[in-house]
């Protein structure tokens, strides 16, 4: 795996590591660090935001109205929300960029695995991994009733009229 590069003069030159030890320790430490450790943060701040809005919850409550049958409910569907969000957005980042952290690992076994970055599997895992990027935009727009019913009505859908009887 490539970790650095530097063009000089119109020429570009990458830095390997020639010890296969410290490459792997490299490849490791790029995969917990940007692997592991993100999907750490995803778990990390979602729980902060639910803390937060269950803190919230037990400031409404003891301030006690009329309507806290309604209340209550509506802070469980939103700490529900977060919850699902807090999932689905870990689960994507975990199975889309899991591919492309294997590959970087196998690609720095040299000569148990001959893989190369130049390689079709390269292409797909990165992909694969981009598309991720792409999608998150979606998760959290789907996560918003408004947004859900915009989304919906550009959605063709053939409707059979009813009629009415006599």
């Amino acid at each position: 795996m490539v970790f650095s590069a530097e063009v000089v003069d119109g020429v570009c030159y990458t830095y390997l590591f020639e010890d296969p030890v410290s490459q792997m320790i490299g490849i490791l430490f790029y995969m917990a660090f940007f692997y592991v450790v993100i999907l750490v943060m995803f778990i990390f701040f979602y729980w902060r935001i639910l803390v937060k809005i269950r803190n919230q919850a037990k400031v409404m409550a003891s301030h006690g109205t009329g309507g806290s049958r309604t209340a209550q409910a509506q802070n469980q569907q939103i700490q529900t929300n977060v919850i699902k969000t807090m999932v689905i957005v870990s689960a994507f980042y975990a199975i889309f960029w899991l591919p492309y952290n294997f590959y970087s690992l196998f690609s720095s076994i040299r000569g148990i695995i001959p893989i190369s970055f130049a390689d079709n599997a390269y292409f797909i895992t990165s992909f694969i991994a981009f598309f991720y990027t792409s999608a998150n935009p979606f998760i959290y727009a789907t996560k918003f009733n408004p947004v859900k019913e915009v989304l919906k009505k550009m959605i063709p859908c053939k409707k059979t009229p009813t009629h009415a009887t006599v």
